[in-house]
């Protein structure tokens, strides 16, 4: 799973080149917080044959997929189990771990899970240039699936006869689901699709308003400290001895100009996103180092006037975040951040972790860029759209423009309102403090696809294993799933 995009506890966990482009990967699931059995499953990589280009039928070009399975919870009549990753490396861990792999035991499934493509091993094309990357788009990797659900279909025959499959997804990769669903609904039976931001904004300047809400609602003496620590960081800034403060405090990897905005758009993303990470999975049940801070965590330390003004709170909370995630400095380079980006062997840094892949599919069919431009937020108008979209030019070339952009996210959404007025069979679930929970479908018009909100829940919490702590909101919720499945598994 992921999602993601979202967890490679996105953008905290990547060192260096993770603070650069931080904000592409706010979205995602990362790994489960495994519980250790009595006895452990080999899960093992496997590969099939897929099509680069389902839609050129001269194009006969083929490339290996991996997959993994898990047939220890399957008995004859059951289901199958598909866990759609999305945009990181697919993970073993999620085969025998999280909320679907129990649902799995009690409907006797077959469990696969199948990678995406230019993500993790699954390699479509020699590298990673432009021009190999317009085959990853939503529609290729929807053909992918369903290739894949004919294939296993085919070679289980025997076994399988009238199976019904059920798609699983978080973040982005519940987007996947739930089109999938309704793209292919004589294949896919049912899904269930988390924190699934499903509509497609150029400007997403709700998110960090979200942000802003749930930690106001926590503290809003919380909040405050953080705009004025914003504030000051933004007015410091302004002049030579204000910036040199500023790199001394946040250990910035190389010096700031006070005329490079560029640099200063990416100082701001890069500390925004971080506390953004903490709101967003607050409390979940995800793999992540044990001093992680939570909101809790976050306000007391932005409380704590021991430590100093809000500024110097501010800078104490980002010198834990880099020591929890062994990073020695802040990196603020622009110039370096597009440099690593614009790199297209898989081998790269962020190749590998994914992230120039990431940024394509935002420049071409999401947005969903996370600004910030109206002073009286959270993070005051630090980040501009401007710089994204800067991004996108000086990465992939002068047509990856805001009006290419607005044309895909234009088709995207009206894949959205399909999806709230005719497709069935789909279980939405999002977290109320989840901030991408604004682009998800939070009333589906059809009888008989249904929305869950969880009180409390953060991004895709409900995807994680159940534990004995899990608020009553969150168990009500996987009753609630299992519910549905369990009903719609009986009709035809």
């Amino acid at each position: 799973m992921n999602l993601i995009f979202c967890v490679l506890w996105c953008c905290l966990c990547f060192g260096a080149l993770a603070d650069k482009v931080s904000f592409l990967k706010l979205v995602g699931v990362g790994k489960p917080n495994s519980v250790a059995t009595a006895r452990s499953l080999v899960i093992e990589n496997k590969w099939f044959k897929q099509k680069l280009d389902h839609f050129n039928p001269t194009d006969t070009r083929t490339w290996k997929q991996r997959y993994h399975m898990n047939l220890e919870y399957y008995k004859h009549g059951g289901p199958i189990f598909l866990n759609i990753v999305g945009e990181e490396e697919m993970s073993h861990h999620w085969m025998t771990s999280g909320a679907w792999i129990e649902y799995a035991k009690k409907f006797n499934a077959m469990c696969f899970q199948l990678e995406h493509r230019y993500f993790g091993r699954s390699h479509p094309t020699d590298n990673l240039s432009t021009k190999n990357l317009m085959y990853l788009t939503v529609e290729q990797v929807l053909a992918d699936l369903e290739t894949f659900i004919n294939t296993i279909s085919n070679d289980y025959e025997q076994i399988l006869l009238n199976s019904k499959w059920i798609v699983f997804g978080g973040s982005y990769s519940g987007s996947l689901a739930a089109w999938l669903r309704m793209k292919y609904p004589h294949l896919v039976h049912a899904a269930v699709s988390s924190s699934s931001p499903l509509m497609a904004k150029i400007d997403y300047q709700d998110y960090y308003m979200a942000i802003q809400d749930t930690i106001s609602s926590y503290s809003p003496k919380c909040a405050s400290s953080i705009i004025e620590a914003t504030s000051t960081i933004n007015g410091l800034l302004q002049t030579n001895d204000g910036v040199k403060y500023v790199d001394d405090k946040f250990e910035t990897c190389s010096d700031m100009s006070i005329y490079n905005k560029k640099d200063k758009a990416l100082l701001f993303n890069n500390l925004a996103v971080s506390v953004a990470l903490i709101v967003q999975y607050n409390n979940d049940n995800k793999k992540k180092p044990k001093s992680s801070l939570s909101l809790e965590k976050l306000c007391d330390m932005m409380l704590d006037q021991s430590l100093g003004s809000p500024l110097e709170r501010y800078v104490a909370v980002h010198k834990q975040l880099r020591s929890v995630n062994n990073k020695e400095c802040t990196t603020i380079n622009y110039q370096d951040s597009i440099s690593a980006l614009r790199k297209t062997s898989w081998n790269s840094q962020n190749g590998k972790l994914g992230i120039r892949q990431w940024m394509y599919l935002m420049c071409t069919e999401f947005g969903n860029f996370i600004t910030s431009h109206n002073r009286n937020n959270l993070f005051g108008d630090t980040i501009p759209l401007n710089y994204f979209m800067g991004m996108c030019t000086d990465i992939f070339g002068k047509s990856f423009n805001i009006n290419a952009l607005a044309k895909a996210v234009k088709k995207t959404n009206m894949i959205h309102h399909d999806l709230k007025k005719k497709t069935s069979r789909i279980i939405y679930l999002h977290g109320s403090i989840d901030a991408w929970s604004t682009l998800g479908l939070l009333q589906p018009q059809t009888r008989d696809s249904v929305s869950i909100i969880i009180k409390g829940g953060s991004h895709c919490s409900d995807l994680y294993p159940s534990r004995s702590s899990d608020s009553p909101h969150l168990k009500k919720a996987r009753k609630t799933v299992v519910y549905y499945l369990k009903k719609w598994l009986s009709e035809d």
